[in-house]
Order: C-alpha cells, then sequence, then structure tokens
C-alpha cells in the first residue's frame, strides 16, 4: 500500500485546520502518546508534501494532542517486526528512512514550521521538536533522548539535536538519557519560548501569525539560504548568503518594503 493510500485510510492520526495564512498539523494519537508509528510517519509526509504546495499556508504549527507530545517510533510497533523472516530489517530501514523523509521536509518545506510542545517529546519526539525552526514549550515540558537505556542509541535524533544544542549537551543528553526541564532547553537553545501550559498554543499561534504577515517571498527565500549556509565554511556562507541577498533585493517585495520603510507607511507584500 502506497504511503498517500496509507495516509487516507487513517486521516485522523493528523488533524488539520487553516486559518490566516497559519495551518495547524496535530498529532492525534494520544493513546499511544503520538508514538510515531509508520503509518503516522507517512500520513504527516504526505500532508507535509500536500502544504509546501499551498501558497495560502504561510505558516505551520505542529503540535500534539493530550498530554505528551511525542514518544518517539512505536517501540510496540517495533518489537513486533522481531517476528518477521528478515528479523525486522526490511521493516526499520523502511521506518528510519521514512522518518528522516520527513525531518527533512520539515527543513525543506518552504513555510516555517513552529513545534508547540505541550508535554515531554522523547526520542525521534524529542528530534521532531528540534527539527522545527521555532519552538514554543509549556513550562511543564521536557525533553530527553534516552534510547542508551533500551540499549538504542538515538542516533537519528541525534542529527537533529546536534544542529539545535552545543554539541556537549547534545552528547549528554545522547549519553545520560536524562530529562531536561523547559527552562534548561530554552538555554540550551532547543526551544525559543517558555510559557504557561494554557498559553502554549496562543503563543505559537501568535508567532505564526506574525510571521504570515509578512512577505511569504521573503520567508521562503530566508529560510532555504539559512539552511543551505548553515554548515558550510564561512567564505562558502557568506557567498551563498550573498547570493539570496542579491536575489532577494531584486524580488517586487523587497522594493516595496524598502519604499513603505522610507515613506513611513504599511507594505503590500504581493508575494513575489
Amino acid at each position: 500500500m502506497s504511503a498517500a493510500t496509507e495516509a487516507q485510510a487513517a486521516p485522523m492520526l493528523l488533524r488539520g485546520d487553516h486559518a490566516d495564512g497559519v495551518t495547524v498539523l496535530t498529532l492525534n494519537r494520544p493513546a499511544s502518546r503520538n508514538s510515531l508509528s509508520l503509518q503516522m510517519l507517512e500520513t504527516l509526509e504526505v500532508a507535509l508534501a500536500d502544504i509546501g504546495e499551498d501558497a495560502s499556508r504561510r505558516c505551520i504549527v505542529l503540535a500534539a494532542a493530550g498530554p505528551v507530545f511525542s514518544a518517539g517510533h512505536d517501540l510496540r510497533e517495533i518489537i513486533a517486526h522481531r517476528a518477521d523472516p528478515d528479523q525486522g530489517r526490511g521493516f526499520y530501514g523502511r521506518a528510519m528512512e521514512t522518518c528522516s523523509r520527513v525531518m527533512q521536509a520539515i527543513t525543506a518545506l518552504p513555510q516555517p514550521v513552529i513545534a508547540a510542545v505541550q508535554g515531554v517529546a522523547t526520542a525521534a519526539g524529542c528530534q521532531l521538536v528540534a527539527t522545527c525552526d521555532l519552538a514554543v514549550a509549556s513550562d511543564q515540558a521536557r525533553f530527553c533522548t534516552p534510547g542508551v537505556d533500551i540499549g538504542l542509541f538515538c542516533s537519528t535524533p541525534a542529527v537533529a539535536l546536534a544542529r539545535a544544542v552545543p554539541r556537549k549537551a547534545a552528547m549528554e543528553m545522547l549519553m545520560l538519557g536524562d530529562m531536561v526541564g523547559a527552562e534548561e532547553a530554552l538555554r540550551l537553545g532547543l526551544v525559543n519560548r517558555v510559557v504557561a501550559p494554557d498559553q502554549v498554543m496562543a503563543t505559537a499561534l501568535h508567532l505564526a501569525g506574525r510571521i504570515a504577515a509578512r512577505s511569504a517571498l521573503t520567508v521562503r527565500m530566508g529560510k532555504r539560504g539559512f539552511y543551505r549556509q548553515i554548515d558550510l565554511p564561512l567564505a562558502e556562507a557568506y557567498r551563498e548568503a550573498a547570493c539570496v541577498m542579491a536575489d532577494n533585493l531584486m524580488a517586487h517585495d523587497a522594493s516595496e518594503g524598502i519604499g513603505a520603510f522610507l515613506e513611513k507607511r504599511r507594505p503590500v507584500w504581493e508575494d513575489r
């Protein structure tokens, strides 16, 4: 069965709402701690692909139903496939490859993605938070990569984690598997805001609304350029950024924005 067919067969795994340029995607497996089953990952992959092609969607908020943001990969599903003729290797490869595609799709998505983290985010759930462009967390949220506790090092979550927090902090999380509180996650740079539990969605939506009010073309070019340059050597990063700036300056919205600033008026974006 294709990813698209499986996604359509389980529409309630992921809820979607859209208003005023902001799309909210809600992981909807609260009884399973919003674990990232293969079907959930495939559903999310299809949803992200659809959003990327829709110009009316200017910013994304990724949220979760229930008290847990995401417990990571579905361990019951993983252990069940030990009974496969190949002891699960084929399934594990497919699951990890799909998860990697989803994480890369978030980074490649033209629209910024904001994680609204109301509770615990562990393993691939923590990876999901680290992958999002911005993250708002409840002061009750906690984060960890505890695979080492069950003999399974969080190697794929490490990719996103090591790009979101300092290297030694990432290694400590990966080697010890300890929970990191919201304030510590803020200090490390894993999240951008820590707020009261009842303010998580409101804060995420406020940030999303501010982004959605900007030129979509400018935000799209900026996000793409940011991720292109970030892992380049310094001189190459500046060359890449200079090209993006020059292209951006040629856009209508840059001319409109500069003109509006000089004329002390609100810009009218045309997203071109």
